[in-house]
């Protein structure tokens, strides 16, 4: 028997009656090696004499309860069986000590490559988004600030596990984020409520001045939108001339759309890659995108404990919520194959089977809530889990998860039997693994932060300089439109600023698409628009203007001294022996954008090359 069978028969309890006995197969896992069982008499006291006289040896006795625990070979598990006085014979399931782990993104960025420096106490980060559970046994309850009144609850859980990536502890459960210690100091702008419901643009440009008040020097937004606002423009532009670096999600339509913030120059946009490091099939491809960073399928922290269950044969079955169905602490039904559920069947009061494949999510779980069905299970049909979203704005009045190929093999072989759902999200210290250029992103703003904690008086032109020209290089040679300039790497960005020539990145492979995404957040922290069936807010009551192909202006390798860059873009003033033709507009250096587009227009020859193009 597999060690994953074992352990989901290690819940299960046999009920005796007169004349039939159902063993779990986990009773007989080594042949001959007696087992570790919960015996339940019928009446309260000690009955540990009992269970010796059939051969067993008991560990501990619970009088108050009738319960034995004890070794039992198989004869004396026979011979208790029979017994008249026992009620029930269950598995004793073992109990292992919490680990923590360390997400793959973690090690991809080469976060536990370099240790915090000695000022990270100065890099302040502002994350926001959905708020913050302070409860969390993995999050930090110190060190932190945030606003409005509220912020210290996340009952969406996108901000939560944001996070997490950029600063889960470093203690005995759970994971750990790209800064660990605690001390790296957190204020946590909320925008978004329990719903997750998206915020407007005003919204942002508020969110962002109250990150600028209280100090910070790395802004993390796992969020967008796909219409531009002049005014957010130049709040964010403001801010990168104060000093701030400002970090945002690509966006998730897997198209070549833009999305704002990110596309704004002043940004670093970024772009999400899977544990391959191929890029994601959702994440947005364009011009803007700056960095890639890992975003499928990241493990973090979340606010709440998810229960996700069937019961079948007194066999318990653990999946995944498929996102946005209804909750519930138990249907039950007779467990009914549907197929692919790609058409409602007759299924009232029944739980129903359903594979994955054809149709949506939302389409299967529909049909069985059409056709009558208590609750719907999908089984993948590859190889291990998944986690299935019904899609923003779509609802169900049953509940729905997911469970891996195995288990849901295995329930076809059980249709017939009674069946219970359990789909429960109780407050608390959980952990998940989401998808979506929101989980990118905080890697990047972590890796920032990190890296100047190790001198904060470098500017965030050079931050920016140097984790873009030490990224590893992937898919075509050089910037592309799917990676940016590659995916970001710690270790390599601080030995280029600290003099050290930049390592040789490996050759670059070709972009390929990953599966669909694992999970990919709601609505508005991962910039999916709203559903169709209400009014589409856009970021700006102004619509964009007709010639907008927005392109970004490269920020270069800061040129080394003695030369002097005034307005901190990366170039030096020709009067110092660099070519920046005007050191006090940082628009305005070689190779800036000086056509049609977000710098065109000015009147300004942006590109030094003598000429007004725009």
């Amino acid at each position: 028997m597999s060690v994953s069978r074992l352990k989901r028969a290690a819940g299960a309890v046999v009920l005796l009656g007169a004349a039939l006995l159902w063993l779990p197969e986990a009773s007989f896992a080594q042949e001959g090696a007696p087992g570790r069982y919960m015996v339940q008499f019928r009446e309260h006291g000690s009955h540990g004499a009992a269970v010796r006289a059939a051969g067993g040896s008991p560990v501990h006795e619970f009088p108050d309860l009738g319960v034995v625990a004890a070794w039992l070979p198989e004869p004396a598990l026979r011979g208790l069986a029979h017994n008249p006085n026992v009620v029930s014979i269950e598995v004793d399931p073992p109990r292992y000590p919490m680990s923590q782990s360390t997400p793959y993104g973690i090690s991809m960025v080469q976060a536990d490559q370099i240790s915090e420096g000695p000022s990270v106490g100065n890099v302040k980060v502002c994350v926001i988004d959905s708020g913050y559970f302070v409860g969390h046994e993995d999050l930090q309850d110190g060190n932190i600030s945030g606003y409005p009144s509220g912020w210290d609850t996340d009952g969406c859980g996108h901000g939560s596990h944001v996070a997490g990536t950029i600063s889960a502890l470093a203690n005995s459960v759970g994971v750990v984020g790209v800064l660990r210690s605690g001390s790296v100091p957190l204020h946590i702008v909320k925008v978004f409520g329990s719903n997750c419901v998206w915020a407007y643009a005003s919204d942002l440009i508020d969110a962002l001045t109250r990150c600028r008040n209280a100090g910070a020097k790395v802004v993390s937004m796992s969020l967008g939108g796909g219409s531009p606002s002049a005014a957010e423009e130049t709040a964010f532009q403001n801010a990168w001339n104060a000093g701030v670096l400002s970090v945002a999600a690509a966006g998730n339509g897997g198209n070549t759309a833009f999305s704002y913030p990110a596309s704004y120059s002043s940004l670093i946009s970024v772009a999400a890659v899977d544990s391959a490091k191929n890029v994601a099939s959702f994440s947005q491809k364009n011009s803007q995108v700056d960095l890639a960073a890992p975003g499928v399928a990241v493990l973090s922290t979340v606010p709440f404990a998810d229960t996700n269950t069937v019961t079948v044969g007194g066999v318990t079955y653990a999946g995944t919520w498929i996102e946005n169905a209804a909750r519930s602490n138990g249907v039950t039904g007779s467990l009914v194959g549907g197929g692919t559920c790609t058409a409602a069947g007759s299924w009232a009061g029944q739980v129903v089977l359903c594979e994955r494949g054809g149709i949506s999510f939302y389409d299967k779980v529909h049909n069985v809530q059409l056709g009558g069905g208590t609750g719907a299970v999908i089984y993948n049909n590859v190889a291990g889990g998944f986690s299935g979203t019904l899609g923003a704005g779509n609802t169900s009045t049953i509940p729905a998860i997911g469970l891996s190929q195995a288990d849901g093999q295995t329930l076809v072989g059980k249709l017939g039997q009674s069946a219970t759902v359990v789909s429960r999200a109780d407050a608390g210290s959980g952990y998940e693994a989401w998808s979506g250029t929101s989980m990118a992103t905080p890697h990047v703003s972590g890796v920032a932060a990190l890296v100047w904690s190790h001198n904060p008086t470098w500017t965030n032109a050079q931050i920016r300089s140097a984790l873009e020209a030490t990224a590893e290089d992937r898919g075509t040679a050089g910037r592309d439109d799917s990676y940016g300039y590659g995916i970001v790497r710690a270790k390599a960005a601080l030995d280029s600023l600290n003099g050290g020539p930049p390592p040789p990145t490996p050759t670059p492979t070709p972009a390929v698409s990953t599966p669909t995404p694992t999970r990919t957040p709601t609505a508005t922290p991962t910039g999916t628009p709203p559903p169709a069936s209400t009014p589409t807010p856009t970021r700006t009551p102004t619509p964009p203007p007709p010639t907008a192909t927005p392109t970004r202006t490269p920020t270069r390798t800061p040129t080394p001294a003695p030369c002097t860059d005034a307005d901190g873009d990366g170039h030096c003033s020709i009067a110092t022996g660099g070519d920046d033709c005007n050191d006090n507009n940082n628009k305005v250096y070689p190779g800036a954008n000086d056509t049609k587009g977000k710098q065109g227009h000015d009147r300004v020859d942006n590109d030094c090359d003598g000429i007004i193009d725009g």
